[in-house]
């Protein structure tokens, strides 16, 4: 596994990077064909905070804890990921082919019910081009958390989204 360690205004010490890491390579189980990890530590106040996200092909398994101790909030940073991977075993493996695998024996510690249909909801609306700027005024006037918009400018599909903190994320498509 790929691991990329990074801090949001801190420097990470050498032996919390350590720590990550032998933590990380617990997942290799998981992904024989290899993926890659980054994690983030940053601190807010009096929080610690990390955030552990895995990428195996087009699949991203991601967490985000916050706690009194670095090593606490990686430790349930790790246990979300597992759990995720585990509640989603069959799906996965069917996506993904041989690039999970899910021992039969880490599936039996914990008894945890697969979801088999996703209860989908459709709305359908008219998409008409609008700037970032409108598209935010949109979100925040309908109540939502994201809105999906035709970008005027590049004429793509984006979604915009309201981030911790009253900030917004925009999301593009790759070229």
């Amino acid at each position: 596994m790929n691991i990329s360690i990074s801090g949001r205004h801190l420097t990470v010490r050498q032996d919390l990077k350590n720590l990550i890491e032998k933590k990380l390579a617990k997942f290799d189980k998981f992904f024989p064909g290899g993926a890659d990890a980054s994690a983030t530590c940053r601190c807010e106040r009096d929080d610690k905070i990390i955030e552990i996200t895995i990428t195996v092909g087009s699949t991203i398994f991601r967490a985000e804890k916050r706690s009194d101790t670095f090593q606490s909030a990686l430790d349930m940073c790790l246990s979300s990921i597992e759990r995720q991977i585990r509640k989603n075993k069959t799906r996965l493996e069917k996506r993904m082919k041989a690039s999970l695998t899910v021992p039969d024996d880490v599936i039996a510690d914990d008894h945890i019910e697969e979801e088999i249909m996703f209860d989908i909801r459709k709305k359908a609306f008219p998409i008409r081009p609008m700037t970032v700027e409108e598209a935010i005024m949109q979100m925040n006037l309908i109540g939502h958390t994201f809105y999906m918009f035709l970008d005027a400018e590049s004429s793509k599909m984006c979604v915009v989204y309201k981030r911790h903190g009253d900030t917004y994320g925009l999301i593009v498509p790759e070229e």
